[in-house]
């Protein structure tokens, strides 16, 4: 991602997005060619000429000191996600080589037992990039059989644009897809020489207008919590509430989880979910005194069973 364009179209679309009157100045009613605010009247909110606007616009912030790029954060009315990217993009921290970004990602064997005692609670791990590094069974079986990916297509954009399935089950896709990109797009003025990052985002480009038109947007979102609706191919509507936490001293990694509020039928269906996905029972003990192979789970908690439609 070349930074010099990413501050200028950023800078561009977070200005189109408001009106004089979102900000408190007089609108005359004059036609605008373009929507938005026009360059001198963000310039007189931030406290800053007009040609030093335009010339940040035009993407030279080099030189742009902190009390200034805050006071124009202030005049964009930046949320604090935005405000990260904004620092980032004008002051970028020293880059990481190629091969550390390409460096896999693992779960620490003790995260993963976390995942896995977890048995009541859909989890994963994300890392970079937004892959899918780690899960649990119950997980694995409410979001996809993340074991039977291929480990390039191991990753939540790639499930939210090119998997069929994700828009049958995310009832608000469009609001699951605005925030996949905005936290991509975050992750890329993070580490903007990744090169497998710019292979996805290059892939997720070529295959899906969707994609392309959310990128376009320039919108900022961080990982969070809220609530999500689902229609799951096995136990039906579901709403839950999700929860993002950050593991200490593992910045590039989150782990999330989904829970339903108690007594509701969404409870109800998640606990009948864990039934299903549960491992099948050993079988009879064999002549040497040890159990008959069940059908356990496979590499990463993830069950044989497939939901329907989850084929590979």
């Amino acid at each position: 991602m070349d930074q010099r364009t990413e501050l200028s179209e950023f800078l561009r679309s977070r200005r189109a997005r408001l009106q004089p009157a979102d900000v408190g100045l007089p609108d005359h009613g004059t036609r605008r060619r373009v929507p938005g605010l026009r360059r001198e009247e963000l310039a007189q909110l931030a406290g800053v000429s007009t040609a030093y606007y335009v010339r940040l616009e035009q993407g030279h912030g080099e030189s742009v000191s902190a009390a200034v790029l805050d006071s124009i954060a202030r005049a964009l009315r930046l949320t604090p996600a935005e405000r990260e990217h904004l620092q980032r993009i004008t002051k970028p921290a020293r880059r990481r080589t190629g091969r550390a970004t390409a460096r896999p990602q693992r779960v620490r064997p003790e995260l993963q037992q976390l995942l896995d005692v977890m048995e009541g609670v859909p989890a994963y791990v994300l890392g970079r990039r937004l892959d899918i590094i780690g899960w649990n069974r119950l997980g694995n079986a409410l979001l996809g059989d993340f074991a039977a990916l291929a480990p390039e297509h191991r990753n939540m954009a790639w499930h939210a644009f090119l998997d069929p399935a994700a828009r049958l089950l995310y009832d608000d896709w469009e609001g699951k897809a605005t925030d996949v990109v905005g936290i991509l797009r975050l992750d890329a003025g993070r580490d903007p020489d990744d090169p497998r990052l710019a292979s996805l985002i290059g892939e997720l480009s070529l295959k899906s207008a969707d994609f392309r038109r959310l990128w376009a947007a320039h919108d900022i979102r961080d990982k969070g919590h809220g609530t999500k609706r689902l229609h799951h191919p096995v136990v039906g509507p579901l709403t839950l509430r999700y929860e993002t936490l950050r593991p200490a001293g593992e910045p590039d990694l989150v782990l999330v989880t989904y829970h339903a509020e108690p007594g509701t039928a969404s409870a109800e269906s998640l606990r009948l979910l864990a039934s299903w996905a549960a491992p099948e029972p050993a079988g009879p003990v064999g002549p040497a005194g040890t159990a008959a192979p069940a059908g356990g789970g496979a590499a990463g908690g993830a069950p044989d069973a497939r939901p329907p439609g989850r084929e590979s």
